[in-house]
């Protein structure tokens, strides 16, 4: 690694930024590798999708107790009740058939959060455990679910490529 250490600092290529096109829509996806987590915190994740109509945000900071917090956030001023009724047939039915127990909660004109019942939360660990015992079965299989394969192609060449030019 002595290389790769510059007054006496490792250089690492671990936080970054990509903005790009896909399908003419801008994409933008940033990591942040802290040193170390806030206190009472873990690894964190912060998602922000936007919509035509509304947003779509999951965040995990210290308001909402550093556990991932799901948010709607409408972008339509006309119709807002509309809105809001369809949103609420699509959590509270649409997906709670699937998923026992989902509500959605108003916090403000424009704003929901979806509360998730705990059955559901399974938490770091358990999830990196669900994720490998997924992984070591395609291991075992000797290749991945077909819907994987297009994902994974277009993940490692967006994030090679995008290595390729923070090193320029």
């Amino acid at each position: 690694m002595k290389k790769d250490v510059q007054n006496n600092k490792l250089q690492v290529y671990a936080n970054g930024e990509i903005v790009y096109k896909l399908k003419g829509k801008v994409v933008k996806v940033t990591a942040t590798w802290d040193f170390e987590a806030p206190e009472g915190a873990g690894d964190s994740h912060t998602a922000f999708m936007r919509g035509k109509l509304c947003n779509v945000i999951i965040k995990q900071g210290k308001e909402e107790a550093y556990k991932p917090t799901l948010y709607i956030q409408a972008n339509v001023t006309d119709s807002l009740s509309t809105f809001e009724g369809k949103l609420k047939k699509a959590v509270e039915q649409d997906i709670a058939a699937n998923y026992i127990g989902l509500k959605l909660i108003k916090l403000s004109d424009k704003l929901w959060t979806v509360e998730i019942p705990d059955q559901y939360k399974v938490g770091h660990e358990a999830h990196f455990g669900q994720v490998t015992e997924r992984y070591l079965n395609y291991l075992k299989l000797g290749k991945l679910p077909e819907w994987e394969v297009p994902d994974m192609i277009t993940k490692y060449y967006t994030t090679t490529e995008a290595l390729k030019l923070a090193k320029q």
